[in-house]
């Protein structure tokens, strides 16, 4: 498993003979963050299953055919259409179940959406929270407008509008808040105060853990201490912090996260339990075993097989 970059992504492309399959913002233009949009149709062709890899960018999908998501722990069958999206927290696996596959998706880089001018900070959204689910099987009234966001889309990213990458971020941030409506009881969490930014710069923290690369890395950051210790600040105050910002501990949400990268490493690479359980933190095998176990029944071996 690799992160995928933006110009890898590019490369892809070109490599399956889709050509640039849209328009790269051009070089005057970088400091605005990289954001295109594509035609489902065109890009996937003969496309074959997407690999189960992380990308270094955000992607967001309209999909209208059969298809497969496959995440560490969990699959999502789309029958006829689906809005997806993505973040380069979770790796993923893409599979058309049809040849016919319609629709649009646009990639942008983290400096594409502008914190200051729209008060929100991506990873902080539920949309993008690892564990999540971020695939919504949607009805044709909902893919008309979702669609006709993509046209709007699809329109300004050709014009030379002097204003057009303001434009396209408030559509993207359109698609966003259109997901977070579909996702039941999401909440956006206030992003102010000194209590929010300890939640924000731990969440920061931990995600910059992973992915580890076994046998050369190891997680560097593995207790509530840790993270207080790196933040300066009582471990006790992180502990009330995350309790009333999130309604859990500070050990299980590093536990879960432990435990997700956990299976992703089993599922979808080839090292041994041995490394990856040295890789996450773990002084022995057998504590990583009893760790699993507990968490879901299941030894890592019985869990890959």
């Amino acid at each position: 498993m690799k992160i995928v970059s933006v110009e890898e992504f590019y490369k892809q492309l070109q490599d399956a003979g889709k050509g640039s399959a849209g328009m790269p913002v051009p070089e005057g233009n970088q400091h605005q963050g990289h954001f295109n949009v594509f035609d489902l149709a065109a890009v996937a062709g003969k496309q074959t299953a997407m690999p189960y890899d992380r990308r270094a960018y955000y992607k967001i999908s309209f999909i209208q055919g059969a298809n497969r998501a496959e995440y560490a722990d969990k699959v999502v069958q789309i029958e006829k259409q689906a809005l997806l999206f993505a973040t380069p927290k979770v790796p993923y696996h893409w599979l058309p179940q049809s040849e016919k596959q319609q629709g649009a998706f646009c990639i942008f880089t983290s400096d594409f959406i502008n914190k200051t001018q729209h008060g929100l900070t991506l990873d902080n959204l539920p949309l993008f929270q690892p564990g999540g689910c971020p695939v919504f099987e949607i009805s044709d009234d909902e893919a008309a407008e979702i669609g006709d966001i993509f046209r709007r889309i699809r329109k300004e990213v050709t014009s030379d509008y002097a204003y057009k990458y303001d434009l396209l971020r408030n559509y993207v941030m359109e698609l966003i808040h259109y997901g977070q409506k579909l996702r039941p009881g999401a909440t956006v969490p206030a992003a102010h105060g000194a209590s929010a930014r300890v939640s924000s710069l731990f969440t920061e923290l931990l995600e910059r853990q992973f992915p580890v690369v076994p046998p050369q890395q190891s997680l560097g950051l593995r207790t509530p201490k840790d993270y207080a210790d790196r933040l300066a600040i009582h471990v006790n105050h992180l502990n009330k912090v995350l309790k009333e910002s999130t309604g859990s501990t500070t050990t299980k949400i590093i536990s879960d996260r432990i435990l997700q990268e956990a299976k992703i490493m089993l599922r979808n690479s080839h090292w041994t339990v041995s490394e990856i359980s040295y890789s996450l933190g773990f002084e022995e095998v057998a504590h990583f075993s009893n760790f699993f176990k507990k968490r879901t029944a299941l030894t890592p071996l019985a869990f890959r097989a």
